[in-house]
């Protein structure tokens, strides 16, 4: 085999494909699926994906438990919803990104207009959803936030001002 047959051969190999990876951030950003296609399995911050949005699954758990009383839950279950609105962010990023400035950070060894960086039909279909997504969630997260922390003030200032018939 030649060495140009090979270096081809190698730029297949090594070409990290722009429309995967936004459908990866929108689908498995949460677990790092994105991180872990572009820059491999030795990417800690791809390894910390799966904890905020463990805890934040945690947390749900704990309101199907305990009711929306648990002030634990109140924590976590944003954390859920920050995780899943960064990946949709990420997603939105690489949908948006152009084709020479995706093959420069992804594709070093590729041409500047690989079609590997190019952004196709299924591109811009995880480009928007992923907005319906990450707004939904992101919305959701403040809302459920801003709703608990005003009900929590509310009943610390009820504490307050109606002292204890002891």
């Amino acid at each position: 085999m030649s060495a140009a047959a090979r270096s081809t051969e190698g730029d297949q190999v090594s070409t990290r494909n722009k429309t995967l990876a936004v459908w990866l951030a929108l689908l498995g950003g949460t677990l790092g699926l994105h991180r872990f296609y572009l820059r491999g399995m030795g990417d800690w911050i791809g390894w910390l994906h799966p904890l905020p949005t463990a805890l934040g699954w945690w947390g749900v758990e704990r309101v199907l438990t305990y009711g929306q009383d648990d002030k634990l839950s109140w924590v976590l279950i944003p954390l859920l919803g920050a995780s899943i609105a960064a990946s949709c962010l990420t997603a939105i990023v690489f949908a948006l990104t152009d084709r020479e400035k995706w093959n420069r950070w992804f594709n070093t060894s590729a041409a500047a207009d690989h079609p590997s960086g190019a952004t196709q039909w299924l591109t811009v279909g995880g480009l928007v959803f992923s907005l319906l997504v990450g707004t939904v969630a992101f919305m959701g997260t403040l809302a459920f936030s801003i709703q608990h922390y005003f009900e929590y003030q509310i009943e610390e200032a009820r504490k307050i001002s109606q002292p204890d018939p002891d």
